[in-house]
Parts: structure tokens; C-alpha cells; sequence
């Protein structure tokens, strides 16, 4: 904050507090006044504070995040100064991150807000667009064409809503004024310059998700370091404009994250009288197979799958859905979409999502073959 900006602040409230006083010393008792004065001198200094928050290079813990730029990193410290300086702290982040949808809806809520027939036509169209590449990045990192599309709908309606806010926004708030994880996203926010230096963009210039997600596939900083592929051979791996990029970034994450290409997500499950309630809705990675799911009471409701999967470690879940609680049985793969995001009840709606795009995707080319088949042919002149 500037001295010309205090000088004002200081002015300004000396102004208030003198004619303020004057008008009302013949209203209230000595006492009361005194009162009122020191509670008005309260909410300055609180307005004060929070103008002073905004300047993230003036926090408490800028210098030591400055001191890791630049010792470990190299990075000029009156930039990484100069960064934080134009970061702004934004209250609704901080309110978006204590009442996620995974933790206010139930199942049967949170699984309209991605099931919807908006964005399975939109899937579909995705689908359609990008044939080729999907195709490729299948067969390259085993990973369905369905899943792919389906987590880019989920993230971001296919790229249609990537996020308002700007990275250096969210990221300085959450990494300076979110205690509960400030660790992770001062790291995130390290990541951030880091990828912005490599890639040669301006760090202020970009918007993503309230948590810092960025792109089609809203990647962390992290993820987007890490997993991020250049799919299209020009020499940048590009998830914010580049359909190709996104594609191959999405199907590389999974496939580094263990996915096992012909294996199943999960399968809807019942359960006997004496189910062991313990063993429900672990975020581990599955541990028990189907066979000693079997004799804890799992059941998969398809028997056929039941000897077929027996060796498969899996979990059992529970959903709440409209008509009571469902159960279902989660297998590796969905334990994988699980390290996209760590709720069950995204890893559910991205399965769900997969397999009706594929269903309209397979419908819809079905169509449009029999009606080239229908078409007449051309006249030979």
C-alpha cells in the first residue's frame, strides 16, 4: 500500500471522527461517546487491515515463499515480489472452498448437476469433432475414448466453462489465507510460476477454476508439469486452446495413474443382512478382492461378472439416491478416476457420463450410417 494511500486513510478518518464527535457530544454522555469513538476507531483499523491483506507481497509468509523462488528456483525476487503484489485476495474462493458440491448434495442431487442431456449432446459433439485423436490417444495410453470425453465434460462442459478467476487470485488466496491446506497450494502456487516461465505466458494473464485448475481438464500446476503432453507434435503441450493437447493429457494422466485398459470401473452391488458396514466408501486403494468382498456380504447384482472379476481388488459403496441408498462395488479403474478428483461421487458421475455419451455417440453414428446408406447414389453421366 502506497504512503499517499495511507496519508488519505489517516486524513479521512480524522475528518469522520472530528465532525462526527461534534454533532453528537449533545446526544450522548461523556461515556458513551467515548465509546463510540474507540468502537469507530475498531472498524478503521479492520478496514485497514483488510486493504493491507490485498497486498500479498506484504504477508507475513511472502518472504519465505520469495526465499524458495529464489534459492531453489532462481527466479529474480522483486519479480516474484512484484507477482504477489498484484495478486488480490477474493473472499468468494475462500467461501466456494468451504461448501463443495461433493460435500452439500446428496448423490441423487449431485448427479444432475452432470447427467443431463446438454451435456451428453455436447459430449457427443466433442466425440464427433475429435474421432482421430481420441482414437489415438486410446490406443496409445488404453484409455476409453468414453472416459476421455467424459472428464472433459464434467471439468468443463468441454471447455465451454474453464473458470473465471484469475490463477494468481486463486492460488495466492488459498496458499496465504486458507490455513486448512495453505501447504499444498503455496506449493501449487510454485508450480504455477514455474509452468508460466516455461511456457512463456504472462502468470496474470490466466483464469481457471476458484481453486487454481486450469484448462480443459482443469489441471493443477502440478498435474499440468507433470502429465501434460504435447499430442499434436508442435512442440508445446497447450490444455487451454488445443482439443489434441487436451485429449492426450487427459488419457496420459490416467494411464500414469495405473488405469488398466480392459478391466471394469464398477458395477451396481447388493448386500446380505450381515454386509461388514466397515469395509464401506474406504478412499484407499482397493485392497479386498471381489471373492472376500463376496464373503462380507458384497454381492455384484450382474452374478455373471461375479467368477469373472473374483481376483479384481475392489471397494464397496454406498449412494444415496432418490428411492434410498445404493450400493455399489468400485474396482481399480474407478480408484483411478478417484486421483482426478477424490470424491466418489465424481468418480460415479464421470463413469455414468461415459457410458451415455457412448450410447448416444454409438446411436447417433448408427443414424447417420443408415441414412448414407439410404442416400441415393449419384447419377452417372
Amino acid at each position: 500500500m502506497s504512503l499517499n494511500t495511507l496519508n488519505t486513510i489517516a486524513t479521512l478518518n480524522s475528518v469522520i471522527t472530528f465532525n462526527t464527535t461534534t454533532k453528537l457530544r449533545s446526544i450522548f454522555s461523556p461515556r458513551a461517546l467515548s465509546r463510540y469513538i474507540a468502537a469507530s476507531g475498531a472498524a478503521c483499523l479492520l478496514t485497514f487491515s483488510s486493504l493491507s491483506w490485498s497486498d500479498y507481497s506484504q504477508h507475513a509468509l511472502a518472504e519465505d515463499f520469495v526465499k524458495t523462488m529464489v534459492e531453489e528456483h532462481q527466479f529474480d525476487a522483486e519479480k516474484v515480489r512484484g507477482l504477489l503484489s498484484e495478486a488480490t485476495k477474493k473472499q468468494s474462493i475462500l467461501d466456494a472452498m468451504s461448501r463443495p458440491a461433493e460435500k452439500t448434495k446428496a448423490w441423487h442431487e449431485y448427479r444432475k448437476i452432470f447427467l443431463g442431456k446438454t451435456r451428453i449432446d455436447q459430449g457427443v459433439e466433442f466425440w464427433q469433432k475429435n474421432q482421430q485423436q481420441l482414437s489415438n490417444a486410446s490406443a496409445k495410453y488404453g484409455v476409453p475414448e468414453s472416459i476421455i470425453v467424459s472428464i472433459i465434460g464434467v471439468e468443463t462442459r468441454y471447455g465451454r466453462h474453464a473458470g473465471k478467476y484469475r490463477v494468481i487470485d486463486a492460488l495466492s488466496t488459498l496458499a496465504f489465507d486458507y490455513p486448512k491446506r495453505a501447504k499444498f497450494f503455496r506449493k501449487e502456487l510454485v508450480q504455477f510460476l514455474l509452468l508460466t516461465q516455461e511456457q512463456k505466458i504472462d502468470p496474470l494473464d490466466l483464469k481457471g477454476s476458484y481453486a487454481g485448475a486450469m484448462g480443459y481438464g482443469q489441471f493443477m500446476p502440478s498435474s499440468y508439469r507433470a502429465y501434460a503432453v504435447d499430442f499434436d507434435g508442435d512442440e508445446k503441450a497447450d490444455i487451454w486452446k488445443n482439443e489434441t493437447d487436451v485429449i492426450g493429457s487427459v488419457a496420459n494422466y490416467f494411464k500414469r495413474h495405473h488405469w488398466k485398459a480392459g478391466q471394469p470401473v464398477v458395477e451396481r452391488a447388493r448386500i446380505s443382512k450381515t454386509y461388514t458396514k466397515s469395509m464401506l466408501n474406504s478412499r484407499s486403494k482397493p485392497k479386498s478382492t471381489l471373492s472376500e468382498l463376496n464373503s462380507n456380504g458384497y454381492q455384484l447384482v450382474n452374478a455373471e461378472n461375479t467368477e469373472k472379476y473374483a481376483a479384481s481388488k475392489a471397494i464397496p459403496l454406498s449412494y444415496q439416491g432418490v428411492h434410498g441408498t445404493e450400493f455399489w462395488i468400485g474396482f481399480n479403474n474407478f480408484y483411478v478416476i478417484t486421483r482426478y478428483n477424490r470424491s466418489h461421487m465424481y468418480a460415479l458421475a464421470v463413469w455414468q457420463l461415459s457410458e451415455e455419451i457412448a450410447q448416444s455417440y454409438q446411436k447417433t453414428s448408427k443414424a447417420e450410417q443408415t441414412t448414407s446408406a439410404q442416400s441415393p447414389a449419384p447419377l452417372i453421366k
